[in-house]
């Protein structure tokens, strides 16, 4: 029977080391949180459970132990050395013990253990809090370094030079950490070196020493590396021993050590050692094309507590590798790829970008579009294949003014995975999921009601008049925007969206989105108690351009508590989705939800300094009571269609609604309108703003801020020719004279 190896980790990375205990004879258990990762498509047993779930990885692998025994556990690449030696302490396989492999993975506890066995590194101190930072700044002394305790490549990792970086630098490290723990260390300068280690029985034997290029500053993106160093020997040799003086301090005595070591003035000092073989293409690419040496079949005997083959190097060639950087934007073409293949001394090409996707100026390792591994017998022919494939490869990508739709709903479409089709036309006809998710409630009808009202209206050209610049600019509450339309509220990044963007990273993107278009972006509440936080956390590094809307929750101190949260974030207005009384996603987590009576709603208004909005009006009855208690605008809603099946839509009532309330609130409306005709549509009925959601939502997943902003101004140009078609100078002169209903 086959012995049964399980290697933490299904990505790129890991894949070496899986196909190679495939070809040693090994059955292959791979665990990965994302089922399409392409480890887990060379597994022989794929099981989905996140490499940073240590409880869940331990249970599974002794699941599995009682099915095919499990002789070996490891990862390389990533940091999943607590989840691998959590494993081997629980089924007595070989490896390290739970708290060294901590130790090997949180920076502060790594420095920690540095200083106790005095093991060259720089002076540090752990932060929590800004205040902590700059206290830490005052103590160490400028330049210094800022990065969490807890995340790999590179993310979160910036150079701070003085006091006034200080703050930006604590709020990009912050991000970056799951846990929020970070680590402000004194800056080193000099040569970096990668470096390799394999363990056995506490016998340490150096599988590869490599030069690090690093740029971008004040971040520190690996652009490459060349193997085997340029530097000195002695140089090597003390940064040699500096890496075994902290193998030995983290108590690594089998498996492997990968370490990032500076070179400064006062000799070799350690920046990050790690209880794994180096990710970056070293180990499992350049090493073995430099030495002959295959570093993924030594890994492996040693978890299985075997002693390593040979690790001499049986020949001396120089590999490097680059990253592909690319000019930021969407990408539009691809092309020349097997091409570049082709160059002699190229060994491989790694694109992690496709068309259609979004590139960054890279701040981290995860940022880059790829990587090129090539050999040669000297350095400089392994940079010429390099440079030759850089000719071949044509990576193209849009500049600002090239975005488009199109390529918004590309990127998009890839992150929603399967939760939304982004379909052409976004009018529920096909959509990909129900509530939650992205689609309507029951079999859809109200959310499809919503496109199939608007489609019966139409139009009226007017076309003779004297010419003019249409004007779409108008005010609300006191803030002047550049045109009537706004983002309509949407929470639930994981729940409705799928996970394809983080909620905070959503709400910046709508908040700051609009505002760069000149308008506002409504923020959502959620069935989380303190969902509405993050909402509001964007209005406020916005200065306050948004609106909160706040689920109907049973205790109106709990929704007047939320609106003083919102007044001190500066805020334009509040509201309430007074629709949501029995939404789904509430029931789910047990938040209790009601009506509101006229008094209830005179509470909430007088508690509120802010002008106070009623969303989810569909009836002139509900309009009026809004009217009397004291609302300043209400929001005529189906909620998209998510509450209810079977109900008529939005633009079904608006008509009768406007003749009841008419110049008592301000009238809003939101559902199925998609471009600047429909924005006529509804102002010619009476309504004065008009919310859109599905649409910005696929725009802020699939670009962010830059396209929610593309979007908005999209919609501007859209309802700015509309303007011009039907003869209106400015938003007051949309009438009811240019709308024709179809029966």
């Amino acid at each position: 029977m086959k012995k049964t190896i399980m290697i933490i980790g299904g990505g790129l990375l890991q894949t070496p080391a899986i196909d190679t205990a495939k070809k040693m004879g090994y059955q292959v258990i791979v665990t990965d949180y994302n089922p399409e990762a392409i480890g887990m498509k060379h597994a022989d047993i794929p099981i989905v459970m996140s490499t940073r779930d240590i409880q869940g990885s331990v249970r599974i692998a002794k699941q599995q132990n009682e099915i095919t025994p499990i002789s070996g556990v490891l990862t390389v690449g990533t940091d999943a050395s607590q989840t691998v030696a959590a494993v081997a302490n629980a089924m007595n396989l070989p490896g390290i013990r739970f708290e060294d492999a901590e130790a090997a993975t949180n920076k502060i506890k790594m420095r920690m253990r540095f200083k106790e066995y005095n093991v060259p590194s720089p002076a540090f101190l752990p932060v929590w809090s800004l205040a902590d930072a700059k206290k830490a700044a005052k103590i160490l002394g400028f330049p210094l370094v800022i990065k969490p305790s807890d995340n790999m490549g590179a993310r979160g990792v910036i150079k701070i030079e003085n006091a006034n970086q200080i703050s930006d630098a604590f709020k990009f490290a912050k991000s970056a950490s799951p846990s929020g723990d970070l680590i402000i260390e004194q800056f080193m300068e000099g040569p970096e070196l990668s470096i390799d280690a394999i363990v056995y029985n506490g016998e340490i034997t150096i599988t590869g020493v490599a030069d690090r290029i690093i740029d971008f500053p004040p971040n520190f993106v690996e652009l490459g590396h060349n193997m085997p160093s340029a530097l000195p020997q002695g140089m090597i040799d003390d940064a040699i021993n500096v890496m075994k003086q902290g193998i030995h301090a983290l108590g690594i005595t089998i498996g492997a050590a990968k370490g990032d070591i500076k070179v400064t003035k006062n000799g070799a000092m350690i920046g990050e050692l790690a209880a794994r073989l180096s990710g970056g293409f070293m180990s499992a690419y350049t090493y073995p094309l430099s030495s002959g040496v295959d570093l993924m079949k030594a890994a492996i005997e040693v978890a299985l507590g075997q002693e390593p083959g040979n690790l001499e190097p049986i020949f001396n060639r120089v590999a490097i590798e680059r990253a592909v950087i690319c000019k930021p934007g969407i990408v539009k073409n691809i092309s020349g790829l097997e091409e570049a293949l082709k160059v002699p001394g190229i060994e491989g090409i790694f694109l992690n970008i496709k068309e259609g996707d979004l590139v960054v100026m890279p701040r981290s390792n995860v940022e880059k579009s790829g990587n090129i591994i090539a050999s040669g017998n000297t350095l400089k022919e392994a940079e010429e294949a390099i440079a030759k494939c850089f000719e071949l490869l044509k990576i193209e990508t849009t500049d600002d003014s090239e975005i488009t739709m199109r390529a918004i709903q590309a990127s998009a479409r890839e992150k929603f995975k399967k939760i939304c089709y982004v379909c052409k036309n976004c009018d529920g006809t096909n959509c990909a999921s129900g509530v939650p998710g992205m689609g309507g409630a029951g079999t859809g009808e109200s959310f499809r009601r919503n496109s199939e009202a608007l489609k019966r209206y139409r139009v009226v050209t007017r076309l003779i008049y004297e010419a003019a610049e249409p004007d779409t600019h108008t005010e609300l509450f006191g803030r002047r925007i550049s045109l009537p339309v706004m983002a309509a509220p949407v929470t639930g990044s994981v729940t409705n969206l799928g996970g394809a963007i983080d909620e905070l990273d959503y709400n910046i993107a709508v908040v700051k989105g609009c505002k760069k278009a000149g308008t506002i972006a409504f923020v959502g509440d959620g069935a989380t108690p303190d969902k509405y936080k993050t909402g509001l956390q964007a209005i406020e590094e916005e200065d306050g351009w948004g609106i909160p809307i706040f689920k109907p929750r049973m205790d109106n101190k709990e929704i007047i508590m939320r609106i003083k949260a919102a007044e001190k974030a500066g805020a334009i207005a509040v509201g309430i989705d007074i629709d949501a009384i029995v939404f789904k996603t509430m029931a789910m987590k047990n938040q209790s939800v009601g009506p509101k009576s006229v008094s209830e709603l005179q509470e909430i208004k007088s508690a509120a300094k802010l002008p106070f909005i009623l969303k989810g009006i569909m009836n002139p009855y509900d309009a009026e009571m809004a009217a009397k208690a004291g609302a300043d605008a209400i929001i005529v809603s189906n909620h998209g269609g998510r509450v209810l099946d079977q109900m008529p839509g939005s633009m079904d009532v608006l008509v009768e609604i406007v003749k009841a309330v008419s110049g008592s609130v301000k009238i809003m409306i939101d559902g199925g309108f998609r471009d600047g005709v429909d924005i006529i549509k509804a102002m010619g009925l009476g309504a004065e703003y008009i919310l859109i959601g599905r649409p910005v939502a696929i725009a802020a997943v699939g670009m962010g801020v830059d396209g929610t902003a593309f979007y908005m101004n999209n919609i501007r140009e859209e309802l700015r020719k509309a303007m011009i078609l039907t003869g209106c100078r400015s938003l007051s002169d949309i009438t009811g004279e240019l709308v024709r209903e179809i029966r």
